[in-house]
């Protein structure tokens, strides 16, 4: 009989590179993976059962705490949610507020996958100074909200705090900093050898691979798929948004993606402080009954709330939609397989910025 499949090899749950616990388990003849499955339940939470029959007031807290990475953009879209149910109107000043506190979120997302990516390839002078430069981004989200990674800072018709000049004027002091050092960090990734050897034509998803598994975010406009929902945000609209695409498909152009999605989201903060409109920054509102399905645009891709409500406002069902279900089905089964070398697995793995937390919510 002619023996295909050498050896099976696992990868996880606890892995030095990974940020949390999963399993990979690869196939491989010789050290070509022949297949890849993923193996989840390490860190199941049941926070959308503890969500069921709570006041909004509760879920919007139990929201931001199903990822401490992309915190903001759960509140947000789950406070977005509960305004369309209710019809409730969003200041103009509010909403430019907004975008300031997800976009710095966003910032502070990116450059952590950066930061694993590197780490992972063993660039780790690089990957250090990724995460240095994230603290200035953390500093900020804590200047605007008071909390670096859970700030409620959404509510329904509003934004809990206004920006005062002051903070204005240290913040894009700080984002000009972040910005010089994002310029070089990014050219070192754009001209390094080693860098290329280790990404260049790894993990390559073609843009057909990437629309057949549903990818989402960075990962799918890295294959040139055009699915960024803040082209359909009215606040963004406003501000000229334009998607970030690239066509290679593989580990390079994913981290690329990112890197110039954090110079974006520095342009869009810039538009908005200095357009910022004047007003209040709530408007007041009371959630009623209803039912909705909503998304937004989190860093790793479509984030969808399904809510329904009864006239108090309580939480009767909810269901939570996550990027990273599609993106890590398709790093097994489109990125990884016929990787030539199951060192390329780990690497491919953190490319496509997989959050477990979200995915085990």
């Amino acid at each position: 009989m002619k023996k295909t499949v050498d050896v099976s090899i696992p990868l996880g749950p606890v892995h030095p590179c990974w940020k949390e616990p999963v399993r990979l388990k690869c196939e491989t003849a010789g050290e070509r993976v022949l297949r890849a499955e993923v193996e989840l339940g390490y860190m199941k939470k049941g926070i959308e059962r503890i969500m069921r029959g709570r006041p909004w007031q509760e879920v919007m807290f139990l929201a931001e705490r199903v990822c401490g990475i992309c915190s903001v953009v759960h509140n947000m879209v789950f406070i977005e949610a509960m305004e369309d149910i209710s019809a409730i109107a969003v200041p103009p000043r509010a909403a430019y507020l907004r975008v300031i506190v997800n976009e710095l979120d966003r910032m502070a997302s990116h450059i952590l996958a950066n930061f694993s990516y590197c780490y992972t390839i063993e660039h780790e002078t690089l990957a250090m100074y990724l995460l240095n430069t994230r603290e200035t981004v953390l500093d900020n989200l804590e200047r605007i909200t008071g909390s670096r990674i859970n700030t409620a800072y959404m509510i329904p018709g509003g934004v809990r705090f206004d920006l005062l000049p002051e903070d204005a004027a240290a913040m894009l002091a700080d984002l000009a900093k972040v910005e010089d050092e994002m310029r070089r960090y990014t050219g070192i990734f754009e001209t390094g050898p080693l860098i290329a050897l280790r990404s260049k034509g790894i993990g390559v998803m073609s843009r057909e691979e990437a629309i057949r598994a549903h990818t989402v975010g960075p990962t799918a406009r890295a294959s040139g798929v055009v699915c960024d929902l803040r082209l359909r945000h009215p606040t963004y609209r406003e501000l000229g948004f334009e998607q970030v695409t690239r066509t290679e498909g593989d580990n390079f152009a994913r981290v690329m993606v990112r890197f110039q999605e954090v110079f974006q989201s520095i342009d869009l903060i810039r538009k908005c402080v200095d357009t910022l409109p004047e007003g209040p920054i709530r408007g007041g509102g009371l959630c009623k009954a209803g039912e909705t399905s909503y998304s937004g645009e989190a860093p790793r891709g479509e984030l969808t709330y399904s809510v329904k409500t009864d006239e108090y406002g309580r939480v009767l069902d909810i269901a939570i939609r996550t990027p990273s279900i599609m993106n890590i089905e398709a790093c097994a089964h489109s990125m990884i397989v016929d990787a030539a070398s199951i060192a390329d697995v780990t690497s491919t793995f953190i490319s496509s910025d997989p959050c477990i937390a979200c995915n085990e919510r």
